[in-house]
């Protein structure tokens, strides 16, 4: 992903909300939301998938874990022959230790810059680190938002998909509601000035084509590709969970939704409901 807003016990029936855009090159093959194994003994995530490196940039696992990776934009520590960073993602999933152990793991892999955003529903736990971190840093009950840069740092798209999701949350009276809304949050264009965007040392056009939450290069090489809600809702007996995809074409047009729910999260890997594409019509 390259922008995330996270809900974690914002409100007391839907103790987790994600909103994500996944930004990459258009050219760069995936696959989208679905069931695929992650491991040799074949214990399976749900996710999209990169097709060109493997792994994955969010998934979850029907055990309760979930996780969801973006690049650090720091063009002097990119090293071409880092191992991927998508194979993190898939590799918190099916693992069975605990943060701190399954940490140093990662630190000794040496990717390029990278955040992780992480928890374990059975656990209670969640958890954010970047590549530099010496520890994971545990997350409590709040709304969380991160870019390309350390958690919650204030870029303008940062701070208005944190907005919207508060708002979503607060107005909402539905979860076909809030996904409409939360879908109105990740598709914004809106520009920033000039004086509010970062430097990290790309340039000030590409600073400014990266600037919105929804994003398309002058060129249409790079862009948005995909928009994922995670809606997890309390039940009386039980966590059901929503996963809701969304895929553009070249021109940011919407060409497929795609939706999965689990109706008892965490649940046994035979309990997996299939994913579904939906009308375009419904979008």
């Amino acid at each position: 992903m390259c922008l995330i807003a996270l809900a974690l016990d914002q409100r007391p029936d839907l103790p987790l909300v994600i909103a994500a855009n996944r930004d990459e090159f258009l050219q760069r093959p995936a696959a989208a939301l679905d069931w695929w194994p992650a491991a040799p003994d074949d214990v399976s995530v749900l996710g999209g998938r990169d097709l060109h490196a493997g792994g994955t940039w969010m998934g979850l696992s029907t055990q309760g874990r979930v996780a969801m990776l973006t690049n650090v934009r720091d063009p002097a520590r990119h090293r071409p022959t880092a191992a991927s960073r998508g194979a993190i993602v898939p590799a918190w999933l099916t693992a069975s230790d605990a943060a701190d152990t399954f940490w140093r793991r990662t630190q000794a892999a040496n990717h390029n810059p990278f955040n992780l955003l992480a928890g374990d529903l059975t656990q209670g736990h969640w958890w954010w680190a970047d590549d530099r971190a010496a520890a994971p840093r545990p997350l409590g009950p709040g709304l969380y938002g991160l870019s390309n840069a350390a958690l919650d740092t204030p870029w303008p798209k940062v701070e208005r998909l944190k907005r919207a999701l508060a708002q979503a949350l607060t107005g909402a009276s539905s979860t076909a509601e809030l996904e409409a809304l939360l879908f109105v949050g990740l598709a914004d264009r809106t520009m920033a000035a000039d004086d509010a965007l970062p430097d990290t040392g790309i340039g000030l056009d590409r600073e400014r084509w990266l600037a919105p939450a929804f994003i398309r290069t002058p060129d249409a090489r790079y862009g948005t590709r995909c928009s994922t809600l995670l809606i997890v809702e309390r039940r009386a007996d039980a966590l059901q969970a929503r996963v809701v995809e969304r895929q553009f074409d070249a021109s940011g047009r919407a060409v497929d939704q795609r939706r999965t729910q689990l109706d008892r999260w965490p649940l046994p890997a035979t309990e997996a409901q299939p994913v579904r594409s939906e009308p375009l019509s419904a979008v």
